[in-house]
């Protein structure tokens, strides 16, 4: 499945032209950098993957991924894998009008209390990217009879704002008997839906280890301590190799995952690049010694998006359990054809 490199490279220059620094340093005071989304949503970049025919861009899942990976390694602070992959993924779905500007979505994390009862929406969703700069907040609930696709103002509701580590918003959104702007019977579960977060997560992640090792790799071969580069010394460069390891395993990983979409395949991309958020930024910031922990250099922006997307949809433990589960359900003699296949079919749980 190949990724047209215009794409690519369209999405690429605007994020390199718009997420400068001072860019991500503004985001994180205001909580969202206008600048990032319009220059993306001008070219339908948040709307990849979503069919034309329900208000979208057009293109395919592979495609959709591609852009947030780009997306990953330039630590882009708006909310892309919430728009189309996942809220214009369910409305679409659902036969509703994905509709302009930036969307997001209930993650659905332990605690929440959403439900729909009598045609209005009750209860408290927390983690919410970006709910208070969204324009539509769309949920999948139960109203006691099946799943429903459900979408509201965000001016309908009460929002607490909150950030994670990276300083991005992941709001806690309280409703107190909101009539829905749009409602639709939904096919897709909440575990169907954690699965698609988790690998909008995978990509992110798999392009900002890639952005951080390539800028330590940059960083150390310029850096000169006793006369010589620091990248030529053996323990600098047994970090700039662990870096590296994590950065083409989990783009690997992410690449699977992105071709089948099954639950095997993603569940261990998303332990992989959970584990990496860990051991790839140690080796970096080892790497880059006391440099990378001041706030003009660019390296705090990945490690900080990598250690809070680590937990979004899961952390490694949650998959690597998925994993295990779906390995011993499987007999012995058809183990290694089973994991070869990436479990195909297997149903999310």
């Amino acid at each position: 499945m190949t990724v047209d490199p215009l794409l690519l490279e369209t999405a690429e220059r605007v994020f390199a032209d718009t997420c400068t620094h001072d860019a991500l340093e503004r985001a994180e005071a205001d909580g969202f950098a206008p600048g990032v989304w319009g220059a993306a949503a001008d070219i339908g970049l948040p709307w990849i993957g979503v069919p034309e025919s329900a208000g979208g861009a057009g293109g395919d899942l592979a495609d959709a991924l591609a852009v947030l990976r780009v997306a990953g390694r330039h630590g882009a602070p708006v909310p892309l894998a919430e728009t189309g992959l996942l809220a214009g993924w369910l409305l679409a779905g659902a036969g509703l009008a994905v509709g302009e500007g930036p969307s997001t979505l209930v993650p659905g994390r332990a605690g929440d209390t959403l439900e729909l009862v009598d045609g209005r929406l009750v209860g408290t969703a927390r983690g919410v990217p970006w709910a208070s700069a969204a324009e539509r907040i769309v949920a999948v609930v139960t109203d006691g009879a099946g799943w429903r696709v459900v979408a509201l103002a965000p001016a309908s509701s009460g929002i607490e704002r909150v950030r994670n580590l990276a300083g991005e918003p992941r709001d806690t959104v309280h409703l107190d008997r909101v009539e829905p702007a749009m409602s639709a019977p939904s096919s897709v579960s909440p575990d169907e839906l954690r699965l698609r977060g988790a690998l909008t997560r995978v990509a992110l992640m798999a392009g900002a280890l890639e952005a951080m090792s390539t800028l330590t790799v940059a960083y150390t071969a310029e850096r000169r301590q006793f006369g010589q580069a620091v990248a030529r010394f053996q323990l600098v460069q047994e970090h700039l190799v662990r870096l590296a390891e994590d950065a083409a395993l989990v783009g690997l990983a992410a690449d699977a995952a992105g071709r089948s979409a099954v639950t095997f395949e993603v569940a261990a991309a998303k332990a992989l690049a959970s584990r990496a958020a860990s051991t790839a930024t140690k080796a970096a910031h080892q790497a880059h010694g006391a440099m990378g922990m001041t706030r003009e250099y660019p390296l705090h922006h990945l490690s900080r998006r990598l250690w809070s997307w680590r937990d979004e949809y899961g952390d490694e433990r949650h998959w690597e359990r998925r994993v295990g589960e779906l390995a011993a359900a499987v007999e012995p003699a058809g183990l290694y054809a089973a994991v070869a296949g990436g479990f195909q079919g297997a149903p999310p749980r």
